[in-house]
């Protein structure tokens, strides 16, 4: 095992479930939680945010990344199965200090690698700085417009995800 890897397993296995909480108080979640249903209220769109402290050793050695985690999650919490393709998820890895912004076909279509490439860049600008609650809640403000754009409603929106954060 290379240097690189025993370095990252340290990582993971010196944080803990718990310590989230030091990046995300519950007051941090409420308003990621208000946000993202504020945000869904205009569109038909589906926002999710999950936020992991750590891998376990096993994906550590098998060299899971943040972005196969993130698909992952993605299908877990059915993020792909919203009614017209539209789920976004933003997923945050602790211990690793990386983050992945996830698209179903639909609105990556509209969006493209591009697009979400500007947000994350503009996200991860906030989490150098250590504010994660802001990265998180400007990461949704900009998500919010594209699927204003493109899956805009006056209609009320059936909630198909849960707007809570999830914390594994």
């Amino acid at each position: 095992m290379s240097f690189k890897r025993i370095k990252r397993l340290a990582k993971h296995l010196f944080i803990w479930p718990g310590m989230v909480k030091q990046y995300f108080p519950k007051e941090s979640m409420l308003r990621i939680e208000k946000a993202i249903a504020a945000s869904e209220k205009n569109h038909f769109g589906e926002i999710c945010f999950v936020v992991e402290s750590n891998l376990h050793a096993f994906d550590i050695v098998k060299k899971v990344s943040a972005r196969k985690r993130a698909i992952e999650i993605f299908s877990k919490f059915h993020v792909w199965d919203t009614a017209q393709n539209n789920g976004v998820l933003i997923y945050l890895l602790l211990a690793d200090h990386d983050f992945e912004i996830v698209a179903d076909r639909d609105i990556h279509h509209h969006v493209g690698s591009e697009g979400w490439e500007q947000i994350s860049h503009e996200m991860e600008k906030h989490f150098k700085n250590g504010d994660f609650e802001f990265g998180v809640l400007h990461g949704i403000t900009k998500i919010t417009e594209h699927l204003d754009r493109h899956f805009a409603s006056d209609k009320e929106n059936v909630n198909e995800l849960s707007n809570a954060p999830i914390v594994i």
